[in-house]
């Protein structure tokens, strides 16, 4: 599994020929980064002189980082098994008509779950942002760059996240599913832009 190599062994790969890990598992890799900042500036609030009133807000934010980091350590491997699965099909047979035909569909739920799996990844680090906006605001000022930099990584992991699923879309077939996609990726481009912007605003120095 990718997500129990070592830092260095995951970017000697990366570093590889091989297609996997490639963006999507980087994205999760940078989410899971965000949510694990946000925790350390959450635990360093709980208990502290002069944030005594935010122990239990913290808390449950720590709980909320920890459930994120998890999912997004989770995600390094199921992007990277979703393109393995598109490549899978790319090689079922095409001998015969129904060979052809079957090979068509399984290339199309293959790229699809592709396309799925990266806007889960976006959907998930900018939730985190709302819990980040909160940690820089009131957590820990020693901390604070800390939480800027949680806010700086959800936003990379939001947009690289994105920059997947759109290149799924262009081989998806089924217009339905590509415009409501395409709304969603949409929505998310614009809202994390403005959302990073807000917090980092917040940063005082």
């Amino acid at each position: 599994m990718l997500a129990n190599m070592t830092i260095k062994a995951f970017l000697e790969e990366t570093a590889s020929s091989s297609p996997v890990p490639g963006g999507g598992s980087v994205a999760a890799l940078s989410g899971g980064l965000a949510a694990a900042l946000t925790e350390m500036v959450a635990n360093l609030t709980i208990g502290k002189k002069g944030y005594e009133g935010l122990g239990d807000e913290m808390k449950a934010i720590a709980a909320h980082g920890a459930k994120y980091r998890e999912k997004f350590v989770e995600d390094i491997d199921r992007d990277s098994d979703a393109f393995n699965e598109v490549m899978a099909a790319f090689k079922l047979p095409k001998a015969t008509e129904e060979e052809v035909e079957a090979r068509k569909a399984a290339i199309q739920e293959a790229t699809k779950k592709a396309a799925l799996v990266p806007l889960e990844v976006a959907k998930d680090a900018f939730r985190m942002m709302e819990a980040i906006g909160t940690v820089v605001e009131k957590g820990n000022k020693n901390a604070v760059t800390d939480g800027a930099v949680a806010a700086m990584m959800a936003r990379t992991a939001v947009l690289s996240a994105l920059y997947n699923v759109k290149i799924n879309l262009g081989s998806i077939k089924d217009q339905d599913f590509v415009r409501e996609v395409t709304k969603e990726v949409e929505a998310l481009e614009t809202k994390v832009e403005d959302l990073e912007k807000e917090i980092l605003s917040k940063v005082v120095l």
